[in-house]
């Protein structure tokens, strides 16, 4: 009985752990979280394979869903034009804000960038087009309940 136990004990972890990967195994990741009603909003890309979760204002939603590589090169263009890599970040200190953050793990725009202190004012306008056209992928693609 009890290594019957163990060996199902041994599984439920397995299975945990890999259920996280999605989570940890990506190219480009657009993601939203906070605010006073907290909102999770995450899309992940890894290849031409995309992950969409949402949880908050009483709904939750996942979607897998493939992106074309017509998009990515959308993306990554975007990206480039609005100089991800270049875009500062304000230090001050902000609370019950939606942060938004876009990591970029390869490519050209290799980096990562958040809103979560503000951006500084001269950039606001190139974070925003970036975030845009994220919005407009999930937008695209997401099919909402």
């Amino acid at each position: 009985m009890n290594r019957i136990i163990g060996i199902l004990f041994a599984i439920i972890v397995l299975v945990s752990c890999n259920s996280q990967k999605v989570y940890s195994d990506f190219d480009i990741s657009y993601s939203k979280s906070g605010g006073y009603a907290p909102v999770y909003e995450n899309l992940l890309i890894k290849g031409n394979n995309a992950h969409y979760s949402f949880e908050g204002q009483g709904k939750k939603h996942k979607q897998d869903f493939k992106i074309s590589d017509e998009d990515l090169k959308k993306i990554n263009e975007i990206l480039s034009q609005n100089n991800f890599r270049r875009i500062q970040e304000d230090h001050k200190k902000l609370y019950d804000n939606i942060t938004t953050s876009v990591n970029i793990k390869k490519g050209p725009n290799e980096g990562s960038k958040t809103d979560a202190s503000l951006i500084m004012p001269n950039f606001q306008t190139n974070w925003n087009n970036i975030l845009q056209a994220f919005e407009e992928l999930i937008n695209n693609n997401v099919k909402k309940q």
